[in-house]
């Protein structure tokens, strides 16, 4: 690697608007995020799946056929 070309790539705070901080390694000092892990509705279990059928099934349950 050439020396005096590489950004300096140190310890970086990312902050979410959650109010969760982190550290992870980049080349800016701080990065601010809207959402992260802590507050996303998929990985807190709070988002809600639609169970829907496909064209058969329906067809079946509306005219009685199940």
């Amino acid at each position: 690697m050439k020396p005096k070309i590489h950004p300096k790539y140190d310890k970086c705070t990312v902050r979410c608007a959650c109010g969760n901080t982190f550290e992870t390694k980049s080349v800016k000092d701080e990065i601010r995020i809207e959402i992260c892990s802590e507050c996303h509705p998929f990985y807190t279990g709070s988002q809600k799946t639609v169970e829907r059928g496909g064209r058969a099934e329906r067809f079946k349950k509306k005219y009685g056929m199940e």
